[in-house]
């Protein structure tokens, strides 16, 4: 692969690229071309009418959008991004387009994340939907689709694949590379590929629900994979794993595995009787409810009674903030509140959430989770306080940079930390939006139907 370099009116070619740099005043640009072997100068009308015709196709593309709402220039910006993420063969949508961008500067925290998250699956379907790319949110839940049809029993599915949907690659480190601000080791592939995640199942069936509910009906294979897959829940939800923030320790019972497992059984046993399928739905009600039961009994806060991060804990986790959202427990239940005043208290810091507090076994200490604020914003939204949660999505949106790009993390300083753009940040922006859209409407009335 050859790069050439081509100057436009007012700049010396051949002095720019023999010095190694250049210097551009207004009205003048310069063009990089990337080719397989040298090539001549093309006209600067030729190459003006090329970025035109792209820019409208873009514009051709975004007008399909039926939303309207408020932070709609941002809500677009944040759907575009998701598509440039997506792959046009496959239907798949990368977590991020960069790896091993620090969580946390001069740390190991870097990560790979040129790969499509499971847990992404019912995110993805839900904002395309809502926002009328209907074509997408069907490609991708074909390419979901895909992936169930060829697992097997043992292990229904992996918590994350390559674009094509084969195996992520095995995670190596790149030790003659210094890293983003000397953040060492510098890592390709991503080991937790290997791991269980059992919160995975959950998002996988919520999304084949919302595309029953919105798009096509299952198929007999698909529901008999289906069937499969909740088999599995049926057997394994009560163990313990490596959880939605992919621990690299001992696995530990934590409540969003839980709910998310809940949320599998759930998800099927409605979509069972909406579709009228087979299924044995009076013993998975009785998973469903022994579940229930479990969380209600076993993760809560010894003292101040409020849900917490794992069996028998007293630390938070901004994790939590899926229980409303997934319709496990009422967005204005009084355990549910005061778990949501804790994260505020315990978890947030101006306005930006993070995960968690405490050690997780690496070095260096993460920023705010840009994800996490925006679900913060939305279960604020969802118990009635309208301005909290404005307040929260004007923060959240001021940190998004010039294009509209939201990064995985930030810091104390407000600069982006972790791969960006990150797919999963924007996903939460765009479902936060709608939501809190909706809630401000005069005329909103409440469906309480996921």
């Amino acid at each position: 692969m050859s790069l050439c370099l081509f100057a436009s009116t007012g700049l010396d070619q051949q002095a720019g690229a023999a010095s190694g740099h250049f210097t551009l005043s207004k009205g003048e640009s310069v063009w990089f071309v990337l080719g397989d072997h040298m090539m001549s100068r093309p006209e600067d009308s030729a190459i003006l009418a090329q970025i035109e015709a792209t820019t409208q196709e873009w514009r051709t593309w975004q007008s399909q959008s039926t939303y309207k709402g408020r932070w709609r220039e941002q809500v677009l910006r944040s759907a575009l991004t998701l598509k440039l993420l997506t792959s046009a063969r496959h239907g798949s949508i990368a977590a991020a387009a960069t790896f091993s961008l620090p969580e946390a500067e001069g740390s190991e925290r870097n990560w790979d994340y040129r790969a499509t998250w499971i847990r992404d699956a019912s995110f993805t379907v839900y904002a395309f939907m809502r926002l009328g790319f209907i074509d997408e949110a069907e490609h991708f839940n074909q390419w979901v689709g895909q992936r169930v049809v060829a697992s097997d029993r043992k292990c229904p599915l992996r918590i994350m694949y390559s674009l094509d949907g084969s195996v992520t690659a095995d995670e190596r480190k790149l030790t003659h590379l210094i890293g983003y601000a000397d953040s060492q080791p510098v890592r390709i592939g991503n080991a937790a590929h290997t791991q269980t995640q059992l919160d995975i199942f959950g998002e996988l069936l919520d999304s084949v629900y919302l595309s029953n509910k919105y798009g096509s009906a299952i198929s007999h294979d698909g529901w008999r994979h289906v069937r499969g897959i909740v088999d599995y829940v049926l057997e394994h939800w009560h163990e313990p794993d490596a959880g939605i923030w992919e621990m690299r320790s001992e696995p530990r019972h934590f409540l969003h595995s839980r709910v998310m497992c809940w949320v599998a059984i759930d998800r099927a046993i409605r979509l069972a009787n909406k579709r009228s399928l087979p299924a044995p739905l009076v013993a998975w009600a009785e998973a469903r409810d022994e579940i229930v039961d479990d969380v209600w009994n076993n993760f809560r806060h010894p003292e101040y009674g409020y849900f917490v991060r794992e069996r028998g804990g007293t630390e938070l986790d901004a994790a939590l903030l899926m229980m409303p959202l997934v319709r496990f427990v009422s967005s204005t239940d009084p355990v549910w509140l005061k778990t949501l005043d804790a994260i505020g208290e315990q978890l947030c810091d101006d306005g930006l959430v993070y995960r968690y507090r405490g050690a997780d076994s690496l070095d260096g200490d993460e920023g705010a989770f840009t994800t996490c604020t925006f679900w913060y914003a939305e279960c604020l939204a969802r118990a009635g306080r309208l301005d909290d949660a404005r307040m929260i999505m004007a923060k959240g949106v001021v940190y998004a940079n010039h294009l509209g790009l939201f990064a995985e993390e930030v810091d104390i300083r407000g600069l982006p930390l972790g791969n960006f753009p990150q797919a999963l940040s924007h996903l939460a922006f765009i479902s936060a939006a709608y939501f809190l859209d909706r809630r401000l409407d005069p005329a909103y009335q409440p469906n309480w139907q996921p």
